[in-house]
Order: structure tokens, then sequence, then C-alpha cells
């Protein structure tokens, strides 16, 4: 995919992503407008799917969804809530962990700074850009493996880890498609651009796409 490209690449993937349901923390974040919501939302979203996701978010919350009354759960009591998430243990701790540093020193409010963010447990820099995004409106670019796979599929960038194609993409992406790039490419991903044996027969972007890694398409 040529830069020159990327305008009408966007323009076809949002008519394409109408007939698609929002992401679970999309929805967290409309439904609540709570920056700390889809910080616990995106911290039960990793490696989970997103109705396990919601359903987790939302046993969690009916109990406890500030960070005062979260830590009168104990971590036992928020792995039961948030199960069958993946490493849902690991998670309850880590959700423990990022209440109590909020009330110690952010005065129970989500920082609007990814670096005050990523110093919350469990938070790097994909959660905290989701939350910068979602939860304040405020510009960054979540790159999680969907984002990796497809701008690199495309041809768009040349990167091998997340971490390098979110610097890749600030350098290069107009900033008017940094918040909504990642929730565009998550669905598409999960509906058409696969990891493994995507669409390509069905595609909308096949002649933008250089396909690279791509063995074997459907």
């Amino acid at each position: 995919m040529q830069d020159k490209d990327i305008d009408k690449a966007i323009r076809i993937l949002n008519k394409e992503l109408e007939i698609f349901e929002e992401t679970t923390v999309e929805k967290i974040a409309s439904e609540s407008r709570s920056p700390f919501k889809v910080l616990i939302s995106t911290l039960i979203s990793a490696r989970t799917k997103d109705e396990v996701t919601y359903r987790a978010s939302r046993n969690l919350y009916q109990r406890a969804d500030t960070p005062e009354k979260i830590l009168e759960l104990s971590e036992k009591e928020i792995a039961d809530l948030i199960y069958p998430a993946g490493f849902y243990k690991t998670k309850a701790k880590n959700i423990l962990l990022c209440c109590q540093r909020l009330i110690e020193v952010y005065n129970s409010e989500v920082p609007a700074d990814m670096e005050e963010m990523v110093t919350l447990a469990g938070v790097g820099r994909k959660t905290a850009n989701l939350v910068m995004t979602l939860g304040f409106a405020l510009p960054g670019i979540c790159v999680d493996t969907h984002v990796h796979r497809i701008c690199n599929r495309w041809g768009y960038i040349q990167t091998k880890t997340p971490e390098k194609t979110e610097w890749a993409l600030r350098e290069k992406l107009p900033k008017k498609y940094w918040i909504p790039i990642n929730s565009i490419l998550v669905s598409y991903g999960q509906k058409v651009c696969k990891p493994i044996s995507p669409h390509c027969s069905t595609c909308k972007l096949a002649n933008f796409c250089e396909k690279n890694d791509v063995d074997k398409s459907r």
C-alpha cells in the first residue's frame, strides 16, 4: 500500500465496518464515559474474546465500579467475577494493584498521561493508548496484534514489533486516523483480514494490499 492510498483505504473500511458491531471496550466507553472502566475492561480484554470481556466487565461493575469499591473485594472475588477471561487470576491481582495506586497517587482518577499510566500494574503502551483514545478522546495510536499485522501485511509499514509499529504509524499515519485506526483494524482483522488464511477474495482492499507473509488465503 502506498502512502497516498491510506485515505481511500480508510474510507472503504469505514463503509465495510457499518455491518460490524463495536468492540467491547468501545461499548464500555460509550456506555459509561468512564476512563476508569475503559482501563479495567482493557486489562480484562487481553487474550480474551470480546463477548467474554463484556460479560466479565459487567459482572465486576455490578459489584464494584470505583477504585475504592474494588479494593473492598478480595483477589479471589475479583478473579471469580471476571472468570473465564484469560489469565483471570493475574488480571485480578493487577486490577487490585491498579486501584490501590490510583487511590494513593492519583486521587482515584486515571491519569490522562501516557507516561503516568504505564506505571500502573499490567498497563503497557497498548492499554494506555486505548484509554487515552477511548477514555479521554486524546490522540494516541493503540497497536494490538491486528493493527500490527494488517499494517505490515498491507506494506504500509515494515516493522517487527507492535511497539515499533506504533512509532512508525506516528510518523506517517494522518493524525485524523490515530484514534479510530484500532477500532477499524480490530474489527476488520477479526472478520476479514484474519491472522491465518485471511479472506482476500472478498477483501475490498485487495488491490492495495501487498499480502506480506500471507501463505494461504480464502
